[in-house]
């Protein structure tokens, strides 16, 4: 039996042999799967129901289906509630006494279903207030993963200010300070990364439901962390009205099925010192035309003004829940969530990424972007010409969907990389590698630099396709060629662009970001453990100036 206000659901049976027959001690629990369907339910009740062998006539028959849909109505509602319970008998007339007590706010396991609801995509809409700059980029990802850059530019870590009782601790017992992200200026002068200094990194932005009735929200998906925060009514006045003309604000009052987590909240700071904080509550959440029932979503009610000046009213993480910043108990993400509602079928746990651009409006795509949850594009496999992804295991250790990605190919030149690990993140435009990959890569560019005023590779816009190298970076034992109509992010003047493949610094790991996306189809297979790729089939590069 499947919750009613998200899967449909189909069933006939011959209808009650006695309508004024008494009912008594019914009872039905979601955390019990007693019925695999309402068919199971309903034969379980007619075959502990006495039956009598007179004729029924016409109209007999039609009020006994008509209090059978009654009660299944009021059944199911019951049951969205949590337990119900029917403990004395009455004649049943088709409004059953039915006491109610409340669910947990934490997901509970569904029932399987006859029939499950129909899965579609969910298309990327194009940020549209982005604007790129790849300075802005990197300084975005300095703070997100709070690695040291080890190149030169205005982003660097210095130790943070003594402050307070801590002044007071001779300094040869004093702990180092913690280093803090700082901005450098031509003059030397050091100060705090701004918002104006940084690029919200959501490039792509996805349309989601959430509440009674719902209320859609553009949000950022984000392999890259684990929390689904948006904007909402409880920020402060001055906030709302920064952003009232860039974001949708969800208010829970509005949702007839939202639930306070009472003493629930969470915090996500950055190495910049910006923050996002607020409290905790269950709602329900629709993705792709999937329902999650009682989803945690974090309200935002403080907001550093880095996040007020970019698109997009929140962030929905898709990585895994040990990464996630509620407290005291972290919260499930909302693919954690359909796997344990069993929303999306066993060996089908995944959710697949496609990401187009304005570059592919000529391809046989046209340049889509889309997202589905619960299955893998079979049109587009055979798109590709494949019959399936390949995949590689995933390591969930540090919360991130974490593979081998052990050498790296340029024009032919296989380059070992013993050890070396990459992530996937939805969330993050650029490609990051180690410095001795960088340097090599652009060093098989014409007339490419290294602008330490941008703190990245730059490269002539003009820059014949031929000139390009091919380069591939591998998945396990499979290599993926990075499309050369990304290897130029955005402009940075005097003919030149800023690359998309940049240093990852201190990072343990290759951050592969949209740049590196954009040549694949990605699928996050969170039930199978592992990470699949197909390689993207274009007929022509398009490397016109970026926009």
């Amino acid at each position: 039996m499947t919750r009613r206000a998200c899967v449909l659901f189909s069933f006939s049976c011959a209808p009650f042999r006695d309508p004024g027959r008494a009912l008594s001690s019914i009872r039905i629990s979601k955390a019990g799967a007693v019925f695999d369907s309402i068919e199971d339910l309903v034969t379980t009740f007619l075959q502990s129901t006495p039956t009598t062998n007179y004729e029924i006539d016409l109209r007999t028959t039609l009020l006994s289906l008509h209090s059978l849909f009654r009660f299944t109505y009021f059944l199911l509602h019951s049951i969205d509630k949590g337990q119900i319970e029917q403990s004395t008998s009455h004649v049943f007339d088709g409004r059953p006494e039915l006491k109610s007590s409340p669910s947990p706010p934490a997901p509970a396991a569904r029932i399987p279903s006859a029939s499950m609801p129909e899965k579609k995509r969910i298309n990327v809409v194009p940020n549209p207030a982005y604007q790129k700059s790849g300075i802005q980029s990197y300084a975005s990802l300095l703070k997100k993963y709070d690695f040291t850059p080890t190149t030169e530019g205005p982003y660097q870590k210095l130790d943070g200010e003594i402050k307070g009782i801590k002044k007071l601790v001779p300094k040869s017992k004093r702990k180092p300070p913690p280093q803090v992200l700082r901005k450098v200026e031509e003059d030397g002068t050091t100060g705090e990364v701004k918002a104006e200094d940084q690029q919200n990194d959501a490039l792509y932005i996805c349309p989601v439901e959430i509440g009674t009735p719902p209320q859609t929200l553009n949000l950022h998906f984000d392999t890259g962390s684990s929390d689904l925060w948006v904007w909402s009514t409880a920020l402060d006045t001055k906030t709302k009205l920064a952003g009232k003309d860039k974001h949708k604000i969800f208010d829970p009052k509005k949702s007839s099925t939202y639930k306070k987590l009472t003493g629930s909240t969470w915090r996500i700071r950055y190495g910049d010192g910006s923050s996002a904080s607020g409290d905790v509550g269950t709602d329900n959440v629709t993705l792709g035309g999937l329902c999650v029932e009682n989803q945690a979503i974090e309200l935002a009610s403080k907001l550093s003004p880095q996040f007020t000046q970019g698109a997009g009213d929140g962030l929905l993480g898709l990585a895994f829940g040990k990464i996630n910043t509620v407290k005291p108990k972290k919260v499930a993400t909302p693919v954690e969530s359909m796997i344990t509602q069993q929303d999306i079928e066993k060996g089908a746990e995944l959710f697949t990424c496609y990401l187009g651009s304005w570059r592919d409006a000529d391809e046989a795509d046209k340049g889509e972007s889309f997202y589905t949850f619960g299955y893998i594009d079979d049109e587009l496999l055979q798109r590709c010409g494949v019959q399936e992804p390949h995949y590689v295991p995933i390591d969930t250790s540090k919360g991130f969907w974490q593979f081998n990605s052990e050498s790296a190919t340029l024009n032919s030149e296989v380059i070992s990389r013993p050890d070396n690990t990459a992530i996937a993140d939805t969330g993050t435009t650029l490609a990051l590698l180690s410095d001795d990959i960088v340097k090599k890569f652009y060093a098989s560019i014409p007339n490419s630099t290294y602008s330490p005023k941008q703190q990245g590779y730059i490269f002539p816009i003009d820059t014949p396709l031929s000139a390009l190298p091919i380069f591939t970076v591998a998945v396990g034992d499979k290599q993926f060629e990075i499309q050369k109509e990304d290897f130029g992010f955005a402009k940075v003047g005097d003919g030149m662009q800023y690359g998309g493949i940049q240093s990852r610094g201190t990072s343990g790991f290759d951050i592969l970001g949209d740049t590196w996306l954009k040549a694949v189809y990605a699928v996050f297979d969170q039930g199978g453990g592992r990470f699949g790729a197909v390689q993207r089939v274009e007929g022509v590069q398009n490397t016109a100036v970026p926009v």
